[in-house]
């Protein structure tokens, strides 16, 4: 299943990388505010879906741009998860830091995980029980152990702003708690970066599932830790996730579970 995975991520971002070579010719909807959708999101899903259901024609899709399949329901075995092009507004303005995110939920859980950068041809990859790998090396989280050390990633709200008050007293209270924040804009990149070591931790509410399910595998499989604000599990259907590091995960618990179910 992993396999079928990586060859449905890189046949989405052919469709990308071709499209990044001329993008005045790229067709841009704005969905909601700040919220866009451009013909090839839509043209990556479906090179994608295309894959995934040749495969595997019963499972079930919930995708960013098409959303569920119509066998979709409560009882489904095996979910496919897939954002086709993770940093849209990135890719738009030519902004090299967007991603290809699938992933498979066995009977409500993460199994398989691809995140795929297309500028770098970095492939991250993990299967529950098999650790974490980037173009087939074995990635770990960094071994960073205080959180006044550690690089720490987020995102900021761009389509409703009525959190954003909330959110700049949390980037004021992180930024003096830890050595560094960023905001690159790709939420599956950037939990894919915590698995890899480039960031100690990341932190972000209102996500949807293709922007957290398979990054969330990613960190788990290379030794680290995901959960909501409150240090909970639950957190692929609530949208607030925070990761990192064994012991810069429990620091980070301290300093934003006052924000739990405050922002939006």
């Amino acid at each position: 299943m992993l396999n079928t995975a990586i060859k449905a991520a890189r046949r989405g971002a052919a469709v990308i990388n071709r499209a990044s070579f001329d993008l005045d010719r790229v067709s841009v909807t704005e969905k909601h505010f700040n919220d866009f959708v451009t013909d090839v999101d839509k043209s990556a899903e479906a090179a994608i879906v295309e894959v995934l259901k040749s495969a595997y024609p019963e499972h079930a899709i919930l995708a960013e741009e098409s959303g569920a399949s119509a066998n979709l329901h409560d009882e489904n075995e095996y979910v496919w998860i897939i954002d086709p092009l993770d940093g849209t507004t990135n890719f738009i303005h030519g902004f090299p830091q967007y991603c290809v995110s699938i992933a498979l939920q066995h009977k409500g859980v993460i199994t398989q995980a691809v995140v795929y950068d297309p500028t770098r041809n970095e492939m991250f990859t993990a299967t529950k029980g098999s650790g974490a790998y980037l173009n087939e090396k074995r990635i770990r989280v960094t071994r960073c152990d205080k959180l006044a050390d550690a690089l720490i990633g987020t995102g900021f709200p761009s389509r409703d702003l009525s959190g954003l008050d909330e959110y700049l007293q949390m980037f004021k209270v992180m930024t003096g708690k830890c050595q560094g924040l960023r905001r690159p804009g790709s939420a599956a990149l950037d939990l894919a970066y915590v698995a890899v070591g480039r960031l100690d931790g990341f932190f972000e509410k209102g996500l949807a599932p293709w922007d957290i399910a398979a990054g969330s595998l990613l960190i788990t499989e290379a030794g680290g830790i995901v959960s909501d604000f409150r240090g909970e599990s639950d957190y692929l259907y609530k949208g607030d996730v925070m990761a990192g590091t064994p012991r810069v995960f429990g620091q980070m618990v301290n300093v934003l579970q006052p924000f739990a179910g405050s922002a939006k």
